[in-house]
């Protein structure tokens, strides 16, 4: 019996990495760069106002504020002949193409993002200065660049802006816009192909008859699928003569990063199935040690060595067998840091009784004590007494699940135990 950490590494050592695709930055957050990008051009490209407000030299202002100069109806100092006002000459709004020149001891009004006029070296936001019509009286000095983003403040040419295997997330798609590029190479989200065997099975828009049930794996392990990162194609049923089970699993294959096999590993119509695919590549089936889902297959199959889970046909046990093993690899694939579900340490307000020399992954209910902010964990189910793990009625109501190690069978009120958050949780 292999363990949990063995059949995972088989896992991870598998994995396939798509091939890079050039994609609008509109549609690349969440996926991970495939190139370096650098820029091209200063950002800004010209120097502009950070504030609304009076483009102006520093100087003129603080020979103003500074000087001996006393402020007259007409603006001007009778005795030195320095202006105690500063005259607009002009506005400047944002986008504006039009150059604009500065004389000494004159203002242009500015907008936000407006380039800067010529010789102009600083802004006078606008409640740092007293308007009367067309002309200004400083009430603050400035400095030299002050109130001013200078070209190429924030990237110069040459500089990365989005390092090669990053994951692109709003300010990297800013940056991209910033500096002119549309479209960008990444790695896509893993194709996941998932698939439903077994003679019981129909699909939920029939009416099942005696010994048939719905098929709820394709359409649960697609969810989880697409909750994990992955792009998903729910194939449905999986049916027919040899031949026509080789085409649909190779048709997948050439189209997947991941393939998923729902009800491949119990029964006699699970022996032709797997006959199959033993044509396509290596793939075993073991137990491993873990409950529920001990019995599944794992293997590489097709020319391109696809990663292909056979996962049992209960819905609960296929549930956390994907958890388990299938979703750290698609996380790998979406270069997500983190490939695993976080865990914590929580008190558990019931008793817990689990399966000897089996991981037992057991759904709860997680919460957090106001008082004390300790993490508390209701159980669910568990082998040997309350609700068998397999059911799946309570999976609706479980946020996490509690993870006890094969030596650990049984787990008295108040213990702490290691506790795996579940979705909306990672």
């Amino acid at each position: 019996m292999k363990t949990v950490e063995e059949q995972l590494a088989a896992v991870t050592a598998a994995a396939v990495t798509p091939e890079p695709v050039r994609t609008a930055i509109s549609e690349a957050l969440g996926l991970r760069c495939a190139e370096q990008v650098e820029a091209e051009t200063t950002l800004p490209g010209f120097h502009q106002a950070a504030v609304d407000g009076f483009a102006v030299r520093a100087v003129d202002v603080r020979e103003i504020l500074g000087g001996p100069a006393s402020r007259t109806g007409e603006g001007e100092d009778a005795g030195e002949g320095v202006p105690s006002l500063l005259p607009v000459v002009g506005e400047v709004t944002a986008g504006s193409h039009r150059p604009v020149r500065l004389q000494p001891r004159q203002a242009v009004r500015v907008q936000t993002g407006a380039p800067l006029p010529t010789l102009a070296d600083a802004v006078l936001p606008l409640d740092w200065a007293d308007q009367s019509g067309r002309r200004i009286a400083p009430l603050h000095r400035v400095s030299p660049g002050q109130f001013v983003h200078r070209a190429g403040s924030d990237v110069q040419p040459g500089d990365v802006v989005v390092e090669e295997g990053a994951v692109i997330g709003a300010a990297q798609v800013s940056l991209l816009a910033a500096v002119g590029r549309s479209k960008v190479l990444v790695y896509p989200r893993p194709r996941m192909s998932v698939l439903s065997f077994g003679p019981e099975l129909v699909d939920i828009d029939r009416e099942p008859s005696l010994g048939q049930v719905f098929d709820v794996n394709s359409y649960a392990l697609a969810a989880a699928g697409r909750e994990a990162g992955a792009d998903v194609n729910r194939v449905g049923l999986l049916a027919g003569e040899p031949r026509r089970l080789r085409d649909i699993v190779e048709g997948q294959l050439i189209r997947s990063e991941i393939l998923v096999i729902a009800g491949g590993v119990g029964g006699a119509a699970s022996d032709q199935l797997r006959e199959v695919l033993a044509d396509l590549g290596p793939l075993e089936v073991d137990r491993v040690a873990m409950h529920p889902g001990s019995v599944q297959g794992f293997g590489t199959l097709g020319a391109d060595r696809v990663p292909t889970f056979l996962l049992p046909s209960n819905p609960g046990a296929a549930l956390v067998s994907f958890e388990v093993l299938v979703r750290p690899l698609i996380r790998i694939l979406c270069g997500k840091r983190e490939s695993t579900r976080r865990t914590v340490t929580a008190r558990t307000i019931a008793a817990i009784e689990s399966a000897p020399g089996r991981t037992g992954y057991l759904r709860a209910q997680l919460m957090r004590d106001r008082g004390t902010r300790e993490f508390l964990v209701d159980p669910l189910g568990a082998v040997g007494g309350g609700e068998p793990t397999h059911l799946l009625g309570s999976h609706g109501q479980a946020n996490c699940l509690v993870v006890l190690p094969g030596d650990r069978t049984f787990v008295e009120p108040g213990e702490v135990v290691d506790v795996m958050f579940l979705s909306n949780r990672s």
